[in-house]
């Protein structure tokens, strides 16, 4: 799959992981289970997770926890790829 067609799939991607007040480690296998099944996971950073962090510091703690790759942030959402 190129760019352009993982940026339109990600776009079209409805949000199956939300992180919360748990924080990132709450998320991480729910992560790596829906990684194993689809090649694309969005993930949506609440308020209460963020504190006084940014998203895309979240987002990349959380790839490195759950050994995915990070493919974009945009407001408060992450991508994931496989």
């Amino acid at each position: 799959m190129d760019e352009q067609e993982r940026r339109r799939r990600a776009h079209d991607a409805d949000v199956t992981v939300w992180v919360g007040k748990g924080g990132v480690s709450a998320v991480v296998e729910e992560l790596r289970d829906q990684l194993r099944e689809r090649d694309l996971v969005k993930v949506k950073f609440l308020r209460a997770a963020r504190g006084g962090t940014t998203t895309e510091d979240l987002a990349a703690e959380l790839a490195e926890a759950a050994d995915a790759e990070l493919f974009e942030t945009r407001g408060n959402t992450a991508v994931y790829v496989r």
